[in-house]
């Protein structure tokens, strides 16, 4: 990887992005070629989310909504992240541009509802499950119901990290129940 995006990336600056982009317009096509963009397993754009740079994220998703899946150390995605940090926002501008990455999974098989649930993000989930109610694309209903029906690695469905009581709880009853399958009991607190 271009070590200039890497700074450009830190640094949040959108102009030596811009100037990246002039000097290799395929620059950022070339992302996804490598699978650990950098020595510590991160992509330009996960390091962007890490640093707090969200214009420079805004713009990288703008330009190109498949890098919200390049996928780093433990298949953790840009998307990912932007649901753990609670970046509802770009949640959002990352589904517009990308509607899969919503279908992504870490290696403990979690995906962004799980994140959401498990981390107490709920603008995140709200954005989440808005978007799963308003799908409309030809695959929705089976999209929609492997979303909710993931297991992670620990055989856990996203519902049995909600205790009734929670936020997260209301924004999954707002969804089809058709699509939930009734195998989740009630999360043991890790806290």
């Amino acid at each position: 990887m271009d070590p200039r995006l890497q700074q450009a990336a830190e640094s949040g600056s959108i102009d030596e992005l811009y100037d990246l982009i002039d000097e290799n317009p395929y620059i950022l096509e070339n992302i996804d070629a490598v699978p650990f963009s950098t020595q510590k397993g991160i992509s330009p754009l996960q390091l962007a989310v890490n640093m707090d740079q969200d214009d420079f994220v805004c713009r990288m998703i703008w330009l190109d909504g498949g890098l919200a899946r390049v996928k780093g150390r433990n298949s953790i995605t840009p998307f990912h992240l932007l649901a753990l940090k609670g970046n509802a926002d770009l949640v959002a501008r990352s589904l517009r541009k990308s509607p899969e990455c919503i279908q992504d999974e870490s290696v403990d098989r979690q995906n962004a509802l799980h994140l959401a649930v498990m981390h107490d993000r709920f603008d995140v989930l709200q954005v989440l499950t808005g978007w799963i109610q308003r799908m409309s694309q030809r695959d929705a209903d089976s999209i929609e119901s492997r979303v909710l029906n993931n297991v992670d690695i620990d055989y856990n469905m996203i519902a049995r990290h909600v205790l009734p009581s929670d936020a997260s709880a209301i924004a999954l009853g707002k969804l089809p129940s058709k699509h939930i399958e009734e195998k989740a009991g009630t999360r043991q607190s890790t806290r």
